[in-house]
C-alpha cells in the first residue's frame, strides 16, 4: 500500500495543474463537461501548457538568481507555481470564450463563421441587450427583459423582469405587482429577441422595430 502511495502521489502532483484548468474552465462557461477521456486528455494539455510555462520561469529565475537571490527554486515552489499558472490558465480560456474574443477575431478575418459559445442558443441570449418574447406552448406570449436564461433550451428556468403579457391584438398587459415571472424552459416554444436602439455588439448597429431573431426551443 505504501508503494502504491508512492508511486501516485507524483502521478497526481503532476497532473493536478492540469485538471484544475479544466476545473476552473467548465466552472466559468456554459460549456458542457465532456466525456471523462476527454477531460483527461483535455487535462493533460493544460498540465503539458503550465508545466511548460513553469520551466521557462524557472530559467528566468535561476538567471535572475545569479545576480541577485531571493531564495532556493524547490519542489514547494514549482508546485505552488504549476498551481497559481493553472489557475491564470483556467480562468484566461474561460474569459476568452465567454467574450467571444478568439473566435470574434476570426471571424473578423474571415478564417471562421463560428462563436466559441457552447450553442447558438446561449450566444444570442447572451450577448443580447434587448427584451425577449417567450411563446408559450399554451399559445400566450410573455415579454420582459430575460436577467436569468436556461443554458439550453430542454432544461433549466427563464427569469423575466418587467413583465407583460401580449394580448391577441398585440398590446402588452403590464403586470404592475410582479418583479418578475420564473418559467420553465420547457414551457417555451419560441423565443423572440426584440432588437432596440441602444449598446449592442458588433454584428448589430442599427434600430430593427421588428423581430429579427428567433429560436425554437424544443422539436416539435
Amino acid at each position: 500500500m505504501d508503494n502504491l502511495y508512492k508511486e501516485v502521489t507524483p502521478l497526481l502532483t503532476f497532473l493536478l495543474p492540469g485538471f484544475l484548468s479544466a476545473s476552473i474552465f467548465y466552472g466559468f462557461t456554459s460549456h458542457p463537461k465532456p466525456s471523462q477521456f476527454e477531460r483527461t486528455v483535455e487535462a493533460l494539455v493544460f498540465t503539458f501548457v503550465v508545466h511548460a510555462v513553469t520551466r521557462m520561469i524557472e530559467a528566468v529565475l535561476e538567471a535572475l538568481g545569479r545576480v541577485w537571490s531571493a531564495g532556493e527554486w524547490t519542489s514547494t515552489s514549482q508546485l505552488t507555481c504549476s498551481v497559481l499558472i493553472a489557475t491564470a490558465l483556467g480562468a484566461l480560456m474561460a474569459a476568452a470564450v465567454n467574450k467571444d474574443a478568439v473566435h470574434s477575431w476570426l471571424r473578423k478575418k474571415e478564417m471562421t463563421s463560428r462563436s466559441s459559445h457552447s450553442s447558438e442558443w446561449h450566444g444570442v441570449l447572451g450577448s443580447s441587450l434587448s427584451d425577449v418574447v417567450l411563446h408559450l406552448v399554451d399559445g400566450r406570449r410573455l415579454t420582459g427583459w430575460p436577467k436569468e436564461w436556461p443554458l439550453n433550451p430542454g432544461q433549466g428556468q427563464f427569469y423575466i423582469l418587467d413583465p407583460a403579457w401580449i394580448d391577441n391584438d398585440g398590446n402588452p398587459v403590464d403586470l404592475i405587482d410582479l418583479e418578475g415571472i420564473i418559467i420553465q424552459a420547457t414551457d417555451v416554444r419560441w423565443v423572440e429577441v426584440i432588437m432596440v436602439e441602444g449598446v449592442r455588439d458588433g454584428c448589430f448597429t442599427q434600430r430593427f422595430q421588428s423581430t429579427t431573431a428567433a429560436m425554437e426551443t424544443r422539436a416539435f
